[in-house]
């Protein structure tokens, strides 16, 4: 198999790949509701049917009580709180109503490339963007504070922001029982820090045990894609819940498969999530807390909401006495190095590279060495070129042998032409004939299929890499490409690609080849340039690169072993 053919199977086997994964989502994926199609606050159910029994450390032996369920506009305002509080730090502006965040604004990170784009809105809790984070109480038989009402804050100012030169920012709020009892919560928030610490402390001030569970949940309408098509990497990016457990690892769900089995397990030192493309937001409880992961469908119909949530740890207060719980509530983008640093068991898999272990695992080592390059060079464009370098190093045996053997097939290229003359339209004598030929000069004709696995499995994996990476989104390599992870907006590279492609077949002979396939195959740069027109700049430049470097080393290859035409002669094959 030749260079040629190894180029038209990577091709055929890329846009086969994509257009399966197109197909399977336009057949599972629920309707995205519109913004105006969003039920209103009074349609949602106010609680869900969760029920859990005593299996929490230090938890009440009567059932729980019911959670609230989530809403579609912010409780605060639906049910005429008190003002939000907004909190500003270096990396996001965040809106507080007491047992809510109901808006994150992630200040280094704006929508698009333009110069005005305003920042990327990650927790919204309007209609068309609707994602929150929410925590409260709930005790049976006893009052306690949920997400809806119930905590007030115990501030003066409600515009806060933390100072450069400030560490960090601490922000209360108080709910004051009917019998004595008060739950102070903390939300501090440092500098340069994605993770927001949520500290809630119980005071007993009555004169009875008080009993109560804490409840951490993340709801949200599955947001409508930027942009859409077979070749978009957001298109393809998972959408819907991730939980991880010490037992069962990372485990994911995506919203239309929220119905397939119910969520019931018991976790201690986990945490949960809601992923999309390049964000997400996840409720990172204690080491050591106890609790209960579950999923929710609410409000079925036309328009879903999607909840996961964590109930527990239970704690019992006696009179006189205090306890305490904390959490952290990541809300950010997929930072390796941010994340890898709040030193969570799993929570790198927030980055989900692929669902394909083995891809995972590559991506994995192909960004640890990419981001190696970008300190070096300071630029992910450059990075990725210097990525290409290595793993041609990395496999120069393989395609030295390979292009080794294409030389020594254009050598024979007459001798191939005799015996197609020779044999006329008798196929099969022709091909005997000419395996008789390689097995006499040492050709494997099959030299090009060798270098191609690895070669696909990292084009793939490049591809899920460079579509996850928000490190590499909105960057720029140089001159007309100003974001490695959106398309060449002047096809500038893919056109590259073409002209590296047509010169590369030139010098890649057709042994073998009958003429309509020789023919078809003259059509393989132009369609794999329209293939690469679409996807994204940072994997395009990798492809050019990589082409480049492989002209130029078989053009060297083929020079070194260039020898004169072998022609029959004095060893004329018999028939």
């Amino acid at each position: 198999m030749n260079q040629t053919r190894a180029f038209l199977i990577l091709a055929w086997l890329m846009v086969a790949t994509l257009l399966w994964m197109e197909w399977g989502k336009e057949k599972s994926a629920p309707p995205v509701p519109p913004p105006s199609a969003v039920a209103p606050a009074s349609s949602v159910p106010v609680a869900s049917g969760v029920a859990a029994t005593a299996a929490v450390p230090g938890a009440p032996t009567a059932a729980t009580p019911a959670v609230p369920g989530g809403s579609t506009v912010s409780t605060a305002a639906a049910n005429g709180a008190e003002p939000a509080v907004t909190v500003t730090t270096g990396v996001f502006k965040v809106t507080l109503r007491g047992g809510e965040i109901s808006e994150a604004d992630l200040l280094r990170y704006p929508v698009s490339s333009e110069p005005d784009s305003p920042p990327m809105r990650l927790l919204a809790s309007d209609s068309s963007l609707y994602f929150v984070a929410q925590s409260g109480w709930v005790s049976q038989g006893n009052a306690a504070p949920t997400h809806e009402s119930g905590f007030r804050y115990a501030g003066e100012q409600r515009d806060l922001v933390l100072a450069k030169d400030a560490k960090d920012i601490a922000v209360p709020f108080v709910w004051t029982g009917p019998n004595g009892v008060t739950i102070t919560r903390t939300y501090t928030f440092r500098q340069g820090d994605y993770a927001i610490k949520v500290r809630d402390e119980v005071s007993n001030g009555s004169t009875a045990p008080w009993q109560g569970f804490v409840y951490r949940q993340l709801s949200r309408v599955p947001r409508e894609l930027a942009r859409k098509g077979p070749f978009s990497p957001e298109q393809y990016s998972f959408q819907g819940a991730a939980w991880y457990s010490p037992a069962d690892k990372y485990e994911k769900r995506k919203f239309d498969k929220f119905a397939d089995g119910k969520l019931d397990k018991q976790v201690t030192g986990g945490w949960i999530a809601m992923l999309q493309h390049h964000f997400f937001a996840a409720w990172i409880p204690g080491d050591k807390d106890a609790g209960e992961f579950s999923l929710e469908q609410l409000n079925a119909g036309a328009a879903p909401q999607y909840l996961i949530r964590d109930l527990g740890p239970g704690v019992n207060v006696a009179p006189g006495q205090k306890a305490t719980t904390e959490a952290r509530l990541w809300v950010g983008p997929k930072l390796v190095k941010a994340i890898e640093a709040q030193n969570v068991p799993g929570l790198d898999r927030a980055v989900d590279f692929s669902s394909y272990s083995i891809f995972a695992t590559l991506a994995n080592g192909l960004f640890w060495l990419l981001e190696k390059l970008h300190n070096l060079f300071g630029n992910w464009g450059w990075a990725i070129i210097g990525l290409v370098v290595m793993l041609k190093l990395a496999l120069y045996p393989l395609s030295a042998a390979q292009y080794k053997s294409a030389a020594k097939m254009r050598k024979f290229q007459p001798r191939v032409a005799q015996l197609k003359e020779r044999y006329g339209e008798d196929k099969q004598k022709f091909q005997m004939a000419l395996m008789e030929l390689y097995k006499k000069e040492k050709i494997n004709p099959v030299g090009g299929c060798l270098p191609l696995l690895p070669q696909m499995i990292i084009f793939m994996t490049l591809y899920w890499m460079l579509a996850e990476s928000v490190e590499l989104r909105h960057a720029p390599w140089m001159l007309w490409i100003h974001d490695l992870t959106s398309r060449d907006p002047f096809f500038v590279l893919p056109l590259m690609n073409i002209a590296i492609m047509w010169t590369t077949q030139k010098l890649t002979p057709m042994t073998g080849m009958d003429p309509a396939q020789a023919k078809m195959m003259q059509f393989m740069p132009l369609m794999f340039g329209v293939i690469l027109a679409f996807l994204p700049a940072g994997l395009v430049l990798y492809q050019v690169a990589n082409g480049g470097l492989g002209l130029l080393q078989q053009w060297v290859t083929t020079k070194r072993y260039a020898e004169a035409p072998a022609t029959a002669g004095k060893d004329k094959d018999k028939d």
